[in-house]
């Protein structure tokens, strides 16, 4: 086979890495940092230990693939646990809402909390389960760029297809269906609140994206014992025992092309690596202006502006006192949602009245704080860096802004008094930490009632043997997708390697 360099070891890379590996390829993984996993990254403090980046792991199916190609089974790597409630949310009007497990203990809970709105959510989770299968057909396991890679055009005009394609309900957004469905303004909120998976807006985000819900309410939310950190540890296990080569502490600087072609990599320091093929885990905006450069990066401009994903401001707080009114997966919803996604999205800046997540994995797992203590990780949305932040003087605000809504919204009058030990990401420290585009922790943003699903493809467009895995690149953000894109840049590799032919360059044709 082929010999193939990966640049990132986050879990888009890791994947690939994975995948390729299985299937006989010569894998090199290089990683800027001394520890693998990207984002998945752990903080180890004063007997607490936290999750540094995602909290909630869903589709567990995407990893048994991936262990699967080397005919492994992922029980044998990893010990995850179904969690039920799914999320607790907290509103500002008192009342509480567990998005249940189990459908018809939700539909009780619905019956109590919004009657009127039982069959509407039965009816939008009809629309998502729908969502989630044509993105499973089109979009998903494939690389895939735009309308035209999702298509066999010889088969498009049948019915079948056609009934998809209107399925995906172009002419709206995630906001406009969650309404058309539901009236209560707390569920409503609820159920467009899926879209921050990838950490963007329902308001101008499109309604295929609504199959989001599905695939969490449908396929269950899962903690790895050992917290997520325990899914790059695992993949990197699988990867040692195929034989990668990982090299930490490795900057890469450029990609090297010849005749357009991605052949070589160069280190900072000056050392040159050659390889048949490339995989590229770092975001793909910053791959093409900072590793490719020159026409390749004008042509990947054209067409699309690439605007960030939102950013945001987590606070690792160790407690001595637990909550006990709080589950594993936790929302505190903001007041008014609208003000909050045009003050984060179309302002720019932090919202005034923020929703918060809070991640309590001392519900299932005690030992990540001390007896009768709680490792609390709290994410608060806000914009991707713009002119004019500093959030070296924008944090001490804000972090009483934040904690002022736990207080007020969560039951969590005291927490000042509980914290024994402390520390923070911001913006800029996502930025310089995880080399991403102006902070952003979901690679792109997902605007746009057509185009707004879709992210670079995997299988570069503008340098042949260049790949593309990770939250910014196709299917987009979260652990499910970001591991997907791996797989799919991997499989896009092998299909190429084993033509022995370059891919076409669409872009110049």
């Amino acid at each position: 086979m082929s010999t193939t360099g990966i640049i990132g070891g986050g879990l888009g890379g890791l994947a690939a890495a994975c995948t390729l590996a299985a299937r006989g390829h010569d894998v090199t993984l290089l990683e800027r940092n001394s520890w693998l996993g990207g984002k998945a990254a752990v903080l180890e403090r004063d007997g607490f230990r936290f999750d540094m980046g995602p909290t909630i792991l869903t589709m567990p199916r995407v990893l048994e693939r991936i262990f699967a190609e080397a005919g492994r089974e992922l029980s044998d790597y990893l010990d995850l646990r179904r969690l039920d409630p799914q999320w607790r949310c907290f509103y500002d009007d008192g009342s509480v809402l567990d998005l249940a497990d189990d459908r018809e203990t939700m539909r009780r809970t619905l019956q109590d909390f919004a009657p009127g709105d039982v069959q509407g959510y039965e009816d939008f989770l009809k629309v998502a389960n729908r969502l989630s299968e044509v993105s499973d057909r089109f979009f998903f396991w494939k690389s895939v760029e735009d309308l035209r890679d999702t298509m066999n055009m010889k088969t498009s005009m049948s019915l079948a297809t056609l009934s998809d394609v209107l399925s995906l309900r172009m002419h709206r957004t995630v906001a406009d269906q969650v309404k058309r469905n539901v009236k209560d303004k707390r569920l409503a909120q609820m159920l467009e609140h899926f879209i921050q998976y990838v950490g963007s807006s329902p308001l101008a985000s499109p309604a295929v994206l609504c199959g989001i819900a599905q695939m969490q309410v449908g396929e269950g939310v899962w903690y790895p014992m050992g917290g997520t950190r325990a899914v790059p540890r695992a993949l990197t296990r699988l990867a040692e025992d195929l034989g990668v080569t990982f090299r930490t502490g490795i900057e890469v600087e450029r990609i090297e092309t010849e005749g357009g072609r991605a052949t070589a990599v160069m280190a900072a320091g000056g050392e040159r690596m050659a390889f048949d093929r490339i995989v590229s885990n770092m975001d793909s905006v910053r791959t093409y202006r900072e590793l490719v450069g020159g026409t390749a990066w004008e042509n990947f401009q054209k067409g699309r502006k690439r605007e960030p994903a939102c950013s945001g401001v987590v606070l690792y707080l160790g407690l001595d006192r637990a909550y006990e009114h709080l589950a594993h997966h936790n929302f505190v919803f903001s007041n008014n949602p609208e003000d909050e996604f045009r003050e984060i999205y179309d302002e720019g800046q932090p919202a005034a009245d923020p929703t918060a997540y809070i991640a309590a994995p001392a519900r299932t797992e005690p030992g990540v704080a001390p007896e009768g203590g709680e490792a609390l990780y709290i994410l608060v949305h806000t914009p991707y860096l713009r002119e004019g932040h500093d959030w070296s003087k924008m944090l001490p605000e804000y972090r009483r802004t934040i904690l002022d809504k736990l207080k007020r919204t969560a039951g969590m009058e005291d927490i000042e008094e509980r914290i024994v030990t402390e520390d923070v990401l911001t913006p800029q420290d996502i930025n310089d930490r995880y080399k991403v585009l102006d902070g952003a922790i979901y690679g792109l943003v997902s605007h746009g009632k057509v185009n707004g699903a879709f992210k670079p493809g995997n299988r570069s467009r503008q340098v042949p043997g260049l790949y593309l895995a990770g939250g910014s690149a196709h299917p987009g953000p979260g652990m499910p997708m970001a591991l997907m894109s791996g797989w799919i840049a991997a499989d896009s590799l092998h299909q190429d390697a084993t033509r022995n032919t370059a891919p076409r360059d669409v872009a110049a044709e």
